[in-house]
């Protein structure tokens, strides 16, 4: 921002946020927009309401090293003095507020490398929202995937509760002064209570454990193992229900591909920091290291600061150099480290391709702007209540491919599906628009529908052929000769065979044999032409969960030749979405030989 403008550095948040964009503070490029965001608000933020009280934010920063010491590490028996970043986070989150006089943000995304003291700093945040915010019957509440998980912070809590408050005699805590009620012993401790206000602070795992909770504050910790993201929904559902401005705070680490909540939350906020959506009400801080720290992130030491904010701080960069010195050796550790350390979204081993190459081929398609282009189906039609996935792949005038895949499964079962692929189906569902999963009726796939489906994409579109399972062919042929479906449709069956009418069906072969290239097509060549695509960023592939699903799910398998299939018995979870997606690239980018002409009749296959 201009110099002109500069706001006087008061308070840890703005101080933050100056520091690190005159570069006296190493910060990515997520940090960097959040810090700009601050700083322009208080600029032009009072055009939309909104103000920043930097006294409150004083206050809320001021509680931690007044009352709080910290109970671990190499800072133990300390005053709780913020990190840089405790403080921006605290004094935002607590400064910032609209013209009603309510504050501004109502849910906070924070996500670093590991040992950042998150978790203690949400800790603090929930004791001073239970009794030192000013909020009579403050209901706080700390959350995570599982009770133990939940506990982690909330003992962190009991911890400072019982600790020798700062600049007192010793034994002179929260807990022997009476100012708090601890319920329970060592640590069986459950709850704390703080009587002056009848406010309460527990752990739960979920909402389904207590009846109508009212939460001032709920802090939900590890988001990245949630398996659902049904709690953070009824939390939400519950803050959003309460008069006034409780505020729920999630904390993680960066999420892997196939950590689909964590991805999710991640996305969004991502959004929030850089602009991309605007929501008054969100909070983002997010510290990773920057795209072009990727391939040295290794040996660049400098960057590591980025993602680990509190590094040689609170938390030794010799704990950081140990473990890249073994990551060094070991694939599996590399990712690890590269993820949970550095904030680099890998996915788990096996990722058959660059995470960031996958990312930046993800994009809207919209079937309507592609219409007139030339157009290949692809399906991968289940076996009864598996997933369906058929997806389309236009060609524009520029020769680049646009694909969007639609997936069909079914209501009966979901719920345990969607527990034992840890995927929230349900969800996804309820939201067909924006997951493209459409959950069907009954206990098997209705082959009919999908078959209308395609019929149409058909006719709203300049569909060349549709490429199938050579296994499924026969039932997706029988199910297209169905009265309430008539889409007429023949078996390709090479050069010298006359075609049919009506829509074009090409074998596409699941595994890396590649067989009768001049009458079907084969996975080796076409996850040979996917990959290339991406690589080159000539594909646009429309952006589901669904799909970011199957994509972290997948793993290949090669023969003797090195000719690469997806393997759907070695992947960790459904693939079926990049199964279509590839056999589309594939239809695209390779040219059968044309079929005699003669024949005009219909060809059906029973």
């Amino acid at each position: 921002m201009p110099i002109s403008a500069r706001p006087v550095a008061d308070d840890l948040a703005t101080r933050y946020a100056l520091d690190v964009i005159d570069g006296k503070i190493v910060a990515g490029a997520f940090v960097r927009a959040a810090c700009a965001r601050h700083l322009k608000d208080l600029e032009i933020g009072s055009a939309r309401g909104l103000m920043f009280n930097a006294d409150k934010a004083k206050h809320a920063c001021g509680f931690f090293p007044s009352v709080l010491t910290v109970t671990e590490g190499i800072k133990e028996g300390q005053p709780f003095d913020l990190l840089q970043w405790h403080g921006f986070v605290a004094a935002s989150l607590h400064g910032w507020f609209r013209e009603d006089g309510l504050r501004r943000y109502r849910m906070a995304w924070m996500e670093t490398g590991k040992g950042q003291a998150k978790s203690p700093f949400m800790a603090g945040m929930g004791l001073y929202m239970m009794g030192f915010a000013g909020k009579q019957r403050s209901e706080v509440y700390a959350i995570a995937s599982d009770k133990d998980q939940a506990n982690v912070l909330f003992k962190d809590a009991v911890g400072m509760s019982r600790a020798t408050i700062p600049d007192c005699d010793d034994g002179d805590s929260l807990e022997a002064r009476g100012t708090v009620v601890i319920r329970g012993t060592g640590d069986n401790a459950w709850k704390i209570e703080h009587p002056d206000t009848s406010s309460k602070f527990q752990s739960m795992a979920s909402v389904d454990s207590i009846s109508g909770p009212r939460p001032y504050a709920v802090l939900a910790d590890e988001i990245h193992e949630f398996k659902s993201a049904y709690a953070l929904q009824i939390w939400k559902a519950a803050i959003d229900k309460m008069s006034g401005d409780p505020l729920m705070i999630l904390g993680t680490n960066t999420p892997a591909s196939n950590q689909i909540v964590g991805t999710e939350y991640s996305d969004l906020f991502q959004r929030i920091a850089t602009g991309a959506a605007e929501d008054d009400s969100l909070f983002s801080f997010i510290a990773r290291v920057d795209k072009e720290d990727i391939e040295t992130v290794f040996d660049n030491e400098a960057v590591w600061q980025k993602a680990l904010p509190a590094l040689d701080v609170t938390f030794p960069i010799d704990n950081v150099r140990k473990r890249v010195q073994t990551a060094k050796l070991l694939l599996s550790e590399a990712l690890a480290t590269k993820r949970l350390y550095f904030g680099i979204p890998v996915g788990s081993d096996g990722f058959w391709i660059s995470e960031e190459a996958w990312n930046s081929c993800l994009g809207a398609v919209d079937p309507d702007q592609l219409k007139g282009c030339r157009c290949w189906l692809s399906l991968d039609l289940s076996k009864k209540n598996d997933l369906t996935a058929v997806t389309a792949t236009w060609v524009d005038a520029k020769g680049h491919l646009w694909s969007k895949t639609w997936y069909f499964t079914t209501k009966t079962g979901l719920a345990d599906r969607a527990r034992d692929d840890n995927a929230p189906y349900e969800e996804w569902a309820a939201d067909p628009v924006r997951s493209g999963m459409t959950a069907l009726d009954g206990a098997v796939i209705d082959y009919a529908f999908v078959a209308r489906q395609v019929k149409r994409l058909v006719e709203g579109h300049k569909v060349e052929f549709m490429a199938v399972d050579p296994a499924k062919i026969d039932d997706f042929t029988a199910a297209c000769a169905l009265e309430d479906v008539d889409l007429p449709v023949w078996q390709f069956e090479g050069p010298d065979e006359p075609e049919g009418e009506g829509l074009k069906l090409v074998r596409h072969g699941q595994g890396p044999r590649i067989v009768f290239q001049e009458r079907s097509l084969s996975m080796p060549r076409s996850v040979e032409r996917l990959e290339d695509r991406i690589l080159n960023g000539t594909v646009t592939i429309d952006k589901s969960p669904v799909t970011t699903m199957c994509a972290a799910n997948v793993m290949i398998r090669s023969d003797e030749m090195n000719n690469r299939a997806f393997d759907k018995k070695r992947s960790r979870g459904r693939i079926d979405g990049v199964v279509t997606i590839a056999m589309g690239v594939g239809a695209a980018d390779n040219e059968l030989p044309e079929a005699k002409k003669p024949a005009k009749y219909r060809v059906r296959v029973f």
